[in-house]
Order: structure tokens, then sequence, then C-alpha cells
């Protein structure tokens, strides 16, 4: 007879065969604590034109609106720390866009973890979600005990810091679930002295709309604002300046699953002026920089200050 304990057990052996480098297990019920700070952080306007996190605010805070009959949400953790960096002087990255597109990724080894479950328990109801729900990942991950949400907003393991990508899966079994993480970060604020923008206005409190991140990526308007000229830190696609100065990702190990593509680690300055439309669709056809468009990367090295 399969009992919670069981199913949870083999729940945590099949997210490390899959490759997943962290599980941890929460109940399914409403965040209520979480609900009060996101309608602040959106009445403040500090999710810019980012208009979709306004919607289904109901589902966001309780994933039983999300599954029927949803019991516990399994909360896993994907580390992406890159085996090798850019050129020093090129027009910077994120790390998590070195390589393949990690919605793809995941959402194949959800899929795959579902469909073991169902063959090994039975008729299991539930959805997989990475980065494509309304769903708020960081507070599942350190209520199953993750990591703690650092002054930078970004979930922290202690053992290995915080370059991870975080995926969900809401079911609706009983599960054995694991305590809250606590907050490691004591008296530090590196992260929040290095944000060259301010968008860390207060401990765990990030302002989106001033975001590199925000600007470089979600922002679709074809003009950045002149306020923040000179402030990218050479950043054209996404920021990490929070993370690479967090004492905690001392920690961070190289993952070899999202191998860097080699013109996002050989690319000069030039290089990325110089390519045409036809070359980023086909360099970058499975990469997160599809995101931006190339509009929207020419857009972002004009702002540089590098000439079209």
């Amino acid at each position: 007879m399969r009992t919670p304990e069981k199913n949870t057990l083999l729940i945590k052996q099949k997210a490390r065969t899959l490759g997943f480098d962290h599980c941890g297990i929460a109940k399914a019920e409403q965040l209520t604590e979480d609900a009060y700070r996101l309608e602040q952080w959106l009445q403040q306007g500090m999710h810019g034109n980012m208009q979709y996190m306004e919607n289904y605010f109901d589902k966001r805070i309780d994933p039983r609106l999300l599954v029927d009959g949803a019991q516990s949400v399994i909360t896993l953790l994907l580390n992406y720390y890159p085996v090798q960096e850019q050129q020093p002087e090129a027009p910077k990255l994120a790390k998590y866009a070195y390589g393949r597109d990690y919605h793809d990724v995941i959402r194949e080894k959800l899929n795959t973890l579902l469909a073991d479950l169902r063959v090994e328990i039975g008729d299991i109801q539930g959805r997989g979600f990475v980065d494509s729900a309304p769903v708020l990942e960081r507070s599942w991950a350190q209520r199953s005990g993750l990591g703690w949400i650092g002054k930078n907003g970004n979930l922290i393991h202690k053992q290995a810091g915080s370059f991870f990508f975080i995926a969900t899966l809401i079911v609706d079994i009983p599960l054995v679930y694991d305590g809250p993480a606590a907050d490691y970060c004591g008296s530090c604020t590196r992260c929040l002295d290095a944000c060259p923008t301010g968008a860390l206005v207060s401990p765990t409190v990030v302002d989106g709309s001033r975001c590199i991140s925000y600007y470089t990526i979600e922002l679709k308007d074809m003009l950045i604002p002149a306020s923040m000229q000179g402030k990218f830190e050479n950043w054209m696609f996404g920021c990490d300046i929070c993370q690479d100065v967090c004492p905690w990702n001392r920690f961070s190990k190289p993952n070899t699953e999202f191998a860097p593509i080699p013109e996002v680690l050989n690319f000069t300055t030039s290089q990325w002026e110089e390519m045409t439309e036809e070359e980023f669709k086909r360099i970058f056809a499975k990469s997160p920089l599809k995101r931006s468009k190339y509009a929207g990367i020419r857009r972002n090295l004009k702002f540089l200050g590098r000439p079209e």
C-alpha cells in the first residue's frame, strides 16, 4: 500500500534521477502573508508595464485554484551556473540565458516526473509550472525548506547559492511536508549597495520597474528612459549584479546541462552589433534571448551607447 511517506521518498528519488538538484514539499494552502505583500507591491506600481502580474491574483496565492483537490506543492530547483563566462568586454547577458531555454528543458522534466508518478502511484491529478503561470515559486520554495528569500528578492540555498531555476508541481495527494527555511542574510547589504539603478528599494523588495532585467527583457517600448542612461554597466540582456555580489554564491557549482551557446561566450561587441536578424533567429532559436527578439537586442545595444 502506498503511503504519504513512500510517495514522498519516491518523488524525491525521481526528481534526483531527472537531474533536479533539490526537491522540497509543502502543504497546498492559501498564502495569506504573501497575498498582502503582492497586493502592496502591485499597488505601488513596482511591476511597471508587466500587466500580467495583476491577472489571476486569487490563483497566485492559492494553488488549490490551479489544481482541483490540490493537497501538496512540490518545488524543484535546477542549477544553471555556467561552466564558462563571456568575454569580459562584450555586452553582458544574465547567466540563465547562456544556453538552451529553460522552459523547454524543465517542462519536459516535469511531464516525465508526473507520468512516472502516475505509473508508480496511480491516478494523480497534477500540473507542472515553470515561470509560465500564476504561481509564487519562491514562496513555495521557502516554505518547503529549499532556501530563504534574500534581500535581493532571490531564493538562496545555504549550500548552493541562488543560480537556480525554480519549478513547481502541484498534486492532489497528501505527502510528508518539509519545514520552512531560516533566513541567513544577516546584516549583509552587498546586493542593496551594488544595484546601480536602485531597484532593491529595501530588503526583499524589488522595484521591478527600475530593474535592468525589466528594461532589457520585459519592457516592450522601443525607448528606454533617459534617466537610466549610464546605469546598466554593460548589461544587454538581464542582470546578475545582485547575485554576483552575494557571498552565498561562492558555493555555486557549474552545471553542464545548460551548456552555453558558443556565440554567447565568444561574440565580441562588434559581432553583436553586426548580427543580422536572420542570424539572430538561427543562432538563438532555442535561447531565452528570443524573448527580447532582434529588435529588443538592437535597442539594448543602442542604449548601452553603441550606434546602430
